[in-house]
């Protein structure tokens, strides 16, 4: 169940928000706020998993009010009837963008969206997740998890390499999407490339072959490495 608030300067929008929530079964809209301060007096004493966040309002901006929260633990879908907001809240790393005025059809796309980015962010309370989500051009994109070649990373981005797909190039580190893989079927073994086991073509010296790609063993990655390949 995803607990979640809405916040707008107009009643009708906020109407809209719970009219909708209403036909959902695995999302809760615990209270809805037209002033952004007692929604966040709400928060200090009921954390929730999701905000509906309206970007215009007078007091405090959806903007402003994001920034002042503590933002890996709450995910947003910013509404707004305003399109050129957009850039802004994806670099905040909204959940979705849903432009006034949207359909029961998008408003649920953009839910879907959250439940299954909490899936992601949760890989520990579902051992048989298949699929991962990460933020690139201003969206989340999902990946199966089988279909991943290799991950190189590049400074803070990563390039994700995906069997007959385009390379996703996303900023993330290394420590992080390494905790969203299975750590049954993904090892490091350089401190630039993740690779999963199951493509594994060849082993030799300090380099491994998968895909027909060559992919070297860092020193520090070595010794561990060949324990878990051995097992």
């Amino acid at each position: 169940m995803i607990n979640a608030i809405a916040i707008d300067d107009e009643p009708p929008a906020l109407a809209v928000i719970e009219n909708f929530c209403g036909k959902l079964d695995f999302l809760q809209l615990q209270k809805t706020f037209t002033k952004p301060n007692e929604a966040l007096k709400y928060m200090r004493k009921f954390p929730v998993d999701l905000l509906f966040l309206d970007i215009q309002m007078p007091s405090l901006t959806g903007i402003e009010f994001y920034k002042s929260i503590q933002q890996d633990s709450t995910m947003v879908i910013f509404t707004t009837a305003h399109s050129e907001y957009a850039v802004e809240g994806f670099n905040l790393k909204a959940v979705d963008f849903l432009l006034k005025p949207y359909t029961f059809e998008r408003f649920l796309q953009a839910v879907n969206r959250a439940r299954d980015f909490s899936t992601s962010l949760n890989p520990a309370e579902n051992t048989s997740a298949q699929y991962l989500f990460v933020r690139a051009d201003y969206s989340l994109i999902k990946i199966t998890i089988a279909d991943i070649l290799y991950i190189e990373g590049l400074d803070d981005y990563l390039k994700i390499y995906i069997q007959n797909q385009k390379t996703i190039v996303t900023r993330m580190t290394m420590k992080s999407i390494l905790g969203k893989l299975p750590a049954a079927e993904f090892v490091r073994v350089h401190r630039s490339f993740i690779i999963p086991f199951k493509r594994i073509e060849n082993v030799k010296n300090k380099s491994i072959t998968l895909e027909g790609k060559e992919i070297p063993i860092g020193n520090s990655y070595e010794e561990d490495f060949h324990k878990l390949f051995r097992k």
